[in-house]
């Protein structure tokens, strides 16, 4: 036993800064807790199939890169980023490499974002709903979210024309492609009229975008960084921010991401990343160097048509096995879609009646900035079996149809 002077208890939590106090776990996180028992079928978290993973191609590629750059492999790094990494991603949008800032995964990028961009009190627009992780990023910034409506063809461009005029917004974040959560897109219509109204009143334009290679049906649109490119005529002018990853379309143990923009911001980009990690993992980059040029074209392709045919096998068992009054969105890619009950189901209670038919899901509330969506949930297609796609919808329909008898 001590016999020394007695030292009273710190209460840690007062010490914490305000930033830190205000930090709230992933409401995903903790209700994947929840779904992780091995005989639920969970459509909740966002995985990339694991069967899908170049496991050949990723070894071949570690063992080359090793071969290639030898003991430089395992060395520090410049923050930047790999220089022909950059370069080969500069060269797909055709910017130069120095518009290019690559980082440990694209929540890495969204933080860093959130650190240089927003002071507290900033008015941040971001879509109802909208990427949980991004308003995780942003929160400790101290921002004030404004909700932009959404509708089947994404941003209502017209309702945030009628928002713009004296809300002196600083940033708009949005997920074109694909959006997690709804899965969808952004009608090509849409895209010019929110880059010119956002460079007319401004606004930094965050264009998140992990999903935009994995379409497997519809017609590509344009990126609204090309779109802003094509405004300002100089990637050094561009109020378009671009960030995008490898982890949906290559592996996303890697976490290898990158940031597209004008000078200015990658010049305080670099600085920020300095003081949170130096920079990326060297051996992880040179790995995905070596894939990008034949082994991505493939896996992107190999991922499309496995997460199409996934889609289009639960939005057939929605049609068979959900009751009506059901609404779903109909993605045409990625990895993700949307489900709306009538007014007067809550989605968050109705998760642990879910979960005891041994089906999971996330409820829509979280992914509002300001509150709202309890009659919402997010579905994912693309880390399930045929097998389990079948019998989950079947489940989760049982689960709806019990919960629709009650109102």
């Amino acid at each position: 036993m001590s016999t020394g002077p007695t030292v009273p208890t710190l209460d840690l939590h007062a010490r914490l800064s305000a930033r830190a106090r205000s930090m709230n776990a992933s409401a995903i996180r903790e209700i994947l807790k929840i779904t992780q028992q091995p005989d639920v079928i969970s459509f909740a978290g966002g995985l990339p199939a694991p069967e899908l993973f170049p496991m050949q191609e990723v070894r071949d590629a570690t063992l080359a890169a090793l071969d290639r750059y030898g003991p430089a492999a395992l060395q520090y790094s410049t923050t930047e980023g790999h220089p022909p990494l950059r370069e080969w991603i500069g060269a797909q949008a055709g910017i130069p490499a120095g518009n290019v800032q690559i980082v440990t995964g694209s929540q890495q990028g969204l933080d860093l974002l959130g650190k240089i961009l927003i002071d507290e009190g900033d008015v941040v627009l971001v879509e109802a709903p909208t990427y949980l992780g991004a308003l995780q990023s942003f929160q400790p910034y101290g921002p004030r979210y404004v909700q932009v409506p959404t509708d089947e063809e994404g941003i209502d461009v017209e309702a945030l024309a009628d928002l713009l005029p004296g809300l002196n917004a600083k940033v708009l974040y949005a997920v074109p492609n694909f959006q997690n959560p709804t899965g969808r897109t952004l009608s090509a219509g849409r895209r010019r009229r929110l880059v010119e109204l956002t460079a007319q009143h401004g606004v930094l334009l965050i264009e998140d975008d992990p999903y935009g290679a994995l379409r497997f049906t519809g017609e590509p649109a344009p990126s609204l960084y090309s779109l802003g490119l094509e405004l300002h005529g100089h990637p050094d002018r561009n109020h378009v921010i671009y960030s995008s990853s490898f982890s949906k379309t290559l592996v996303p143990g890697l976490r290898d991401a990158w940031v597209q923009a004008a000078a200015p911001i990658i010049a305080k980009l670099i600085q920020a990343k300095q003081g949170a990690d130096l920079h990326t993992p060297t051996l992880n980059q040179m790995i995905v160097t070596e894939l990008v040029q034949d082994v991505l074209p493939r896996q992107i392709e190999r991922v499309r048509q496995a997460y199409g045919e996934r889609a289009g096998l639960m939005l057939d068992r929605i049609r068979a096995d959900f009751p009506q009054g059901v609404q779903y969105t109909t993605p045409q890619g990625g990895m993700f879609l949307w489900l709306t009950l009538p007014e007067g189901v809550d989605t968050q209670a109705l998760l642990p009646r879910a979960v005891e038919r041994k089906v999971a899901y996330v409820p829509g509330s979280p992914f509002y900035a300001l509150g709202g969506g309890q009659n919402t949930m997010r579905l994912s297609y693309s880390n399930a079996t045929p097998e389990q796609i079948t019998l989950g919808i079947r489940a989760l329909g049982d689960t709806l149809r019990g919960a629709l008898a009650k109102l």
